[in-house]
């Protein structure tokens, strides 16, 4: 029997949902992400989860109990002060790389917020390298622990190990990246790692043009030469697993719910929004396209229905605030000018909704409007697609999506701020022949069946294995 790989996931928050029980703590896994996109690896990788538990341990005593119900998942807690964990991700992880990575000007950049994300990363760096073994692969994850392959190699310079890192946002032109100052620091730390990978071809070149700046050989293609190390960089394809949405397609619950939805809108094509409510989704942009939309086919004004979820995020912040004031003033804008006693055209949630509930409405939408200015991937692209095996909608997806690098072909795709152009690919999409449509459909559908959350896990840590130090 073949032995089982050894493997470390490490994440900035750790995926489970620790609560206080009668005195003690209790957790649990949380759903979706890196929990599913690991699931298939089980038979022949056994690994740990590495992060930050979401929660300050008042005592060593509440570390004790955080650590030991952790334990039972194989997850291991990094422990962080508030102000720590505060500065970190929302300072500086959030408020400076984030928008940088995004394209977004105007970022001021933080001194002591910066001190704060090299002292978390170090602190993970330390944590991790105490329980690892000769032979063990590390997979790091996201914008939060960019230096954390570096660091963890000088630690482990006498225990050979794998290191791999994801990205799971884009990264920038060297030109728009130049304009952090401690954009070099960021980008060995992630040349620390023997495998790196990103969700697009777009996004690797980027990077690698960045560690050409700082001397890198990159001659080859997928390798990059840094101090003579040698360093693989790749494509990997983030998906989901679409059986999950076809399995609650099938549940009595989401049936109904369904029916009803069919019933309410009947003879009225349902065109369908679900982002969170970030800058970088283009929600302003989306709502002034579809009024344009409206203004220039007053024939189908009572004819479409958006439904727009906008998931809260960021709360507490100012400029989040104010986005979405704007957008509640966009939406008052247009039902004020097009809503009837017969309905309204635009019917906007700013909050989470259930997962059965978004099964019905990715179900019953005849269009899926994405308006991305700037996104990693965007996986309701593929979830949208997953529920649309009877209806066979139609994706309307931003060019800057970085799905579209894979779905341009089956979807409509076009320039988030070009309102005629994004008002003429809603138009297209409402009016599109069925047999235009389902052939759209089964392109995609092939798509996100072949490129899943499990195949990504797999294709990662295949290829991480092969760098595995002799």
């Amino acid at each position: 029997m073949a032995t089982k790989r050894n493997l470390i996931v490490v994440s900035n928050r750790l995926p489970l949902s620790i609560k206080r029980v009668n005195g003690s703590f209790e957790s649990s896994y949380s759903s979706g992400g890196l929990v599913t996109s690991l699931s298939g690896l089980t038979k022949s990788t056994s690994f740990r989860w590495f992060g930050w538990p979401g929660i300050e341990a008042k005592d060593p005593e509440d570390e004790k109990q955080i650590s030991q119900s952790l334990s039972d998942h194989d997850a291991v807690p990094i422990f962080l002060d508030s102000e720590l964990a505060h500065e970190h991700y929302n300072k500086f992880s959030n408020s400076i790389l984030w928008p940088m990575l995004h394209y977004q000007s105007g970022v001021s950049f933080d001194e002591h917020a910066w001190n704060s994300y090299k002292r978390v990363n170090e602190l993970f760096a330390d944590a991790i390298a105490e329980q690892v073994t000769p032979g063990t692969l590390i997979w790091v994850h996201d914008y939060h622990l960019m230096l954390l392959p570096r660091l963890l190699r000088e630690r482990l310079s006498d225990k050979p190990c794998a290191i791999g890192f994801s990205l799971h946002t884009p990264f920038p032109v060297w030109d728009f990246w130049r304009a952090l100052p401690v954009r070099n620091e960021l980008v060995e730390g992630i040349l620390g790692s023997n495998l790196i990978g990103f969700h697009t071809d777009e996004y690797e070149h980027n990077f690698v043009d960045c560690a050409r700046s700082l001397g890198a050989n990159t001659d080859v293609p997928g390798e990059i030469r840094y101090q003579s190390r040698l360093v693989k960089a790749g494509k990997f394809i983030v998906g989901i697993d679409p059986k999950k949405f076809t399995d609650a397609l099938n549940t009595d619950d989401v049936k109904r719910r369904i029916r009803e939805l069919e019933a309410k809108y009947k003879g009225v094509k349902v065109i369908l929004g679900v982002d969170r409510l970030d800058h970088i989704k283009g929600l302003p942009q989306k709502l002034k396209g579809y009024d344009h939309f409206l203004e220039q086919h007053p024939e189908l004004q009572n004819k479409v229905t958006l439904i727009q979820v906008a998931v809260p995020s960021r709360e507490d912040v100012k400029e989040y605030q104010d986005l979405e004031e704007e957008i509640c003033t966009i939406v008052g804008r247009i039902n004020g000018k097009y809503a009837t006693p017969d309905g309204s055209p635009l019917v906007y949630m700013h909050r989470s909704v259930a997962f059965s509930e978004l099964a019905a409405l990715y179900s019953v939408a005849d269009v899926c409007l994405l308006t991305s200015t700037r996104d990693g991937m965007n996986l309701v692209s593929f979830e949208y697609i997953a529920c649309q095996g009877e209806r066979h909608g139609v994706l309307v997806l931003s060019e800057f999506a970085g799905a579209a690098a894979f779905m341009k072909e089956g979807s409509i795709t076009f320039h988030p701020a070009n309102l005629p152009q994004l008002a003429g690919a809603i138009y297209k999409a409402v009016t599109m022949s069925d047999e235009d449509r389902k052939c759209r459909y089964e392109g995609l559908r092939g798509f996100i069946e072949t490129n899943t959350s499990a195949k990504w896990g797999e294709s990662f840590i295949d290829k991480l294995s092969e760098g595995m130090p002799k």
